[in-house]
């Protein structure tokens, strides 16, 4: 996706050749517009695959989800990484690694958000190790839905996430692929 492509070098930074920081595109500041076409986009990969639901990972995740989900015509959850008080109810838990932030967090959702037999579809922002999507993929085993299929909107094909991924069975769209940062700057696959 040539427009995701032209943002993340205008306003992507890239820390240490090794990290993407986005929040000028996904998480503290959202480009609308941008995502827009996201949303457009994965319409056009997955309307085909009788989504019941999107499911993510805060913070970044959820404004990919909620412009895919106006375009799917259908709901989306995210999984907190921290639980709250007013979580009532039955709760799925998983652990996940940040590799860029290298810590271990936990990923939290409400049983009844992921109903069981439903088609999910996840999303997230970037693709590296794999774990949010391996923890979204067990969150959905946990509660007896299907995975219809994974996005990520920014893949480093570099590190070893999709191969993780794909050992599991599944495949994944990538709207755009880096296949290494030189100089800090990211180089696309092409």
């Amino acid at each position: 996706m040539r427009l995701l492509e032209k943002r993340i070098l205008e306003e992507g930074c890239v820390i240490n050749n090794e990290v993407l920081n986005v929040d000028r595109i996904f998480s503290q500041q959202v480009d609308t517009g941008l995502l827009v076409e996201i949303g457009k986009e994965y319409e056009s990969r997955f309307g085909n695959r009788n989504i019941d639901r999107i499911l993510t990972v805060e913070s970044a995740g959820i404004p990919i989800a909620m412009t895919t989900a106006s375009y799917l015509h259908v709901p989306f959850v995210f999984a907190r990484k921290q639980a709250i008080p007013i979580m009532e109810g039955s709760s799925l838990n998983i652990t996940a690694y940040s590799c860029s932030q290298a810590v271990n967090y936990h990923m939290y959702l409400l049983k009844h958000l992921l109903p069981q037999g439903e088609r999910v579809l996840i999303l997230d922002d970037i693709l590296s190790n794999g774990e949010a999507i391996l923890g979204l993929i067990n969150m959905c085993r946990q509660a007896g839905a299907v995975v219809a299929g994974i996005g990520v909107a920014i893949e480093k094909t570099f590190r070893p996430g999709r191969a993780k991924i794909e050992k599991e069975g599944y495949d994944v769209v990538s709207l755009t692929k880096i296949e290494r940062f030189e100089n800090g700057v990211p180089i696309f696959v092409r």
